[in-house]
């Protein structure tokens, strides 16, 4: 039986923003989910992701940005989607009821994770779905340097076509962050882990990732 999920409103500081929390028996960890840049916490892609988390023992609280929930098409300043962060996984440790809690997005979703526990927002652990470690065909400019003072889990998700971090690109990144950083690459994937000429659905790209998380997971549970 799929599980359950519960509306829930999160005050940021900036606005009120919507969420979604599911929470199968006995979970082995809460993960909290950000959207990308372009699409929110329903796009099939996330739905589909968090509802396989589900399946997998995971509980799973996903969130909006304030400008997502606005309506508006560019994404928060990082001040802002920290607030975001810093209010959704306060929200998640008290549903936790003392259990851990990871922090997860989509590209910009996970980047902003990232930047709010360098700013040391608590967390049991970092999730990154396509991290954006740099712009399309500026590999020149990267978004790392935040990321080498974190000594917490991470795992690396990323497809091998996707133009915001090729092969051969984050390893150096997660080399020097040491051992605490794993990189899980996906054949084919573009940046939302769609394979060219595949006809799985967007929300079967996302849960084809959760297998990868519950592993890591589970590992250091």
């Amino acid at each position: 039986m799929p599980t359950t999920e519960t509306e829930l409103p999160i005050d940021t500081g900036e606005a009120t923003v919507p969420a979604r929390y599911a929470r199968p028996a006995e979970p082995v960890a809460t993960i909290v989910l950000a959207h990308g840049a372009g699409a929110g916490m329903d796009h099939p892609f996330m739905a589909g992701f968090a509802r396989a988390l589900n399946d997998a023992g995971a509980a799973t609280l996903r969130f909006d940005f304030p400008y997502m929930a606005a309506g508006k098409k560019f994404p928060d300043r990082p001040p802002v989607a920290i607030a975001a962060w810093r209010a959704a996984m306060e929200t998640a440790r008290e549903l936790a009821q003392g259990g851990p809690v990871w922090a997860a997005g989509k590209s910009f979703g996970g980047r902003m994770a990232s930047m709010a526990v360098a700013e040391g927002m608590p967390a049991a652990g970092l999730v990154f779905l396509g991290y954006p470690l740099h712009a399309p065909g500026k590999p020149e400019k990267l978004r790392d340097e935040h990321l080498y003072g974190l000594t917490l889990p991470m795992l690396f998700l990323q497809g091998t076509r996707d133009p915001f971090a090729q092969p051969g690109e984050l390893e150096p990144v997660a080399e020097r962050i040491g051992h605490n950083a794993a990189i899980e690459w996906f054949e084919g994937g573009d940046h939302s882990f769609h394979v060219a000429r595949s006809k799985r659905s967007p929300e079967e790209d996302g849960a084809s990732l959760a297998g990868a998380v519950a592993k890591f997971l589970t590992a250091r549970a």
